[in-house]
């Protein structure tokens, strides 16, 4: 019997093709080719990492230029997937003008499913910012971000709909 030869794990950001520092976390990005593939909200303390290709350089400069004007409008090439239900939903969120938000069953109405529904499609969206999940409230108060109700993600989705509204 031969030892099993174990993997030692990569650098964080290795399995990322940028890490830009924005004033509410690091944003992990991810690209294929010239497509934009996801974008994760990392910790502020996360290293950065310099683009590595350069759909990561045009994800980055949008994204600098969307932190420095909220009316920015990005202009990148995505490759997401999703049911088809998702890609209704998300569609319906880059409708919604910045400044403004919808809620739950408002965008569940408009695409003819259900708010839970909605609320599941927000949390597969792979780049948010860029499909605006952070406009999606609760018809009480805030809603939930990046599957949390509190901390954190919800500090970054307050900062974003500021950032829209300011």
């Amino acid at each position: 019997m031969q030892p099993s030869s174990q993997k030692k794990s990569a650098p964080e950001t290795t399995r990322f093709q940028a890490c830009l520092k924005t004033p509410f976390a690091v944003l992990g990005i991810r690209t294929d080719g010239d497509y934009l593939t996801r974008i994760e909200f990392l910790p502020r303390k996360h290293p950065t990492l310099d683009p590595l290709t350069p759909a990561a350089a045009l994800a980055c400069q949008q994204l600098e230029a969307y932190v420095e004007d909220a009316n920015f409008r990005f202009t990148l090439l995505l490759s997401v997937e999703g049911t088809l239900h998702q890609m209704v939903v998300w569609r319906a969120m880059q409708q919604i003008p910045r400044g403004e938000t919808r809620t739950y069953g408002e965008l569940a109405r408009a695409s003819k499913a259900a708010p839970r529904a909605v609320g599941q499609a927000c949390g597969k969206n792979l780049v948010p910012i860029i499909i605006p999940c952070h406009r999606i409230v609760s018809s009480t108060g805030m809603g939930g971000f990046m599957g949390a109700q509190d901390g954190e993600p919800i500090k970054i989705k307050q900062w974003l709909l500021a950032h829209e509204q300011g």
